[in-house]
């Protein structure tokens, strides 16, 4: 695998974290990478979204712009973005906004004529119950059908004097919209983790479409793996949630799906497992490695590692595939030097033809 860094996002000055954002191509050409610029390292903490930009395929980026404020929300955060060119034309920039840290909650906010100013605001969840819905960054995705898709996790959480209570044990549901963004419906089945012994539950859940439309969906867990669930009517219904083939700590995963059609897996291949050295900063995420599958995930090829620098954590990755032929994958990369693996992000460029896991 032939894979170089292209961008180092350093946390410097006010700001102490720049993690999890996502791609899209602008129509003047330009690459752009949206992600969230933190105060402090909390996920609670003041962040707005930013951007940058690139004219030569991801080979170098610009200095970062503001695309949007959480008071535009009236909310002190806004995280986890994703990016989506909508059927009108313009782009959806979906976020998590959190006017405090017991409730989260899924806002799309739409670009105009200028691609990089944000400005009208759609609450997706705004008949909901109140809690924590969390969306990983470069979730979002629109089906076949014209279906978009917001896979959540959802925590519990109720207020106490002086401190917040939460339910770690994460139960998945999917937000949809058939009409391109204007009105959001929640799916109809949720979720759950089958065994009692989990303490996450079913967190940070993806979406992958297969070739026949079957929806597969994949989480987090404490379990030592990612598990999965299956949709074959569009993410209304879902099987059971099950262990996957993809061993894992507690950290997220992605799957992409590569213009030649042949699927790309990104996550932590080495489980927590008693007795494993886990640094303060890295959380156990290392190495973070990918795989291929050309035969719609039946069989992978070995995995190759982007990184393993030991005491860091690698992590949220994001993939774009360029007009070159190569993959522009961000994630978080932070170590001690940090003290946090979410406070800074990486990108490289993968070179994914001529040898790239077994093609």
């Amino acid at each position: 695998m032939i894979s170089r860094t292209v961008a180092v996002l350093r946390p410097q000055g006010a700001v102490s974290r720049i993690s999890e954002g996502d791609f899209i191509r602008l129509r003047d050409g330009r690459i752009l990478f949206a992600c969230s610029r933190f105060q402090d390292p909390s996920d609670d903490a003041w962040a707005e979204v930013v951007g940058y930009t690139s004219d030569d395929e991801g080979e170098t980026w610009s200095e970062p712009e503001v695309l949007l404020r959480p008071e535009t929300l009236g909310v002190k955060n806004v995280m986890s973005v994703n990016l989506l060119r909508m059927a009108a034309g313009d782009i959806g920039l979906f976020v998590v906004a959190k006017p405090d840290a017991r409730i989260y909650r899924i806002f799309l906010v739409r670009s105009g004529e200028d691609e990089l100013t944000f400005s009208r605001v759609t609450d997706c969840q705004k008949d909901m119950a109140i809690g924590q819905y969390v969306l990983n960054n470069s979730r979002v995705v629109r089906l076949s059908s014209g279906r978009i898709l917001v896979p959540l996790a959802y925590h519990r959480t109720s207020a106490e004097p002086g401190r917040v209570c939460k339910d770690a044990r994460a139960v998945a549901l999917m937000l949809y919209s058939d009409d391109d963004g204007e009105t959001w419906q929640e799916g109809q089945d949720t979720i759950s983790m089958p065994f009692p012994s989990s303490r996450s539950g079913l967190q940070e859940p993806g979406v992958l479409e297969m070739r026949d439309h079957t929806l597969w969906a994949y989480f987090r867990t404490d379990l030592h793996a990612q598990y999965e669930a299956f949709s074959r009517d569009g993410g209304m219904h879902w099987t059971g949630a099950q262990p996957s083939r993809f061993t894992s700590p507690l950290s997220p995963m992605k799957l992409l799906r590569a213009p030649d059609g042949s699927l790309i897996a990104v996550w932590n291949p080495v489980p927590n497992y008693n007795g494993r050295l886990l640094s303060p900063a890295g959380w156990g995420r290392t190495p973070l490695v990918m795989a291929r599958s050309t035969d719609e995930g039946v069989s992978w090829s070995e995995a190759e590692v982007i990184e393993k620098e030991e005491g860091h954590g690698y992590c949220y990755p994001a993939g774009f595939f360029t007009r070159d032929g190569q993959l522009l994958l961000a994630y978080c990369s932070g170590g001690p030097e940090e003290g946090s693996c979410l406070a800074r992000t990486t990108i490289r460029k993968i070179r994914i033809q001529d040898g790239f896991c077994g093609s």
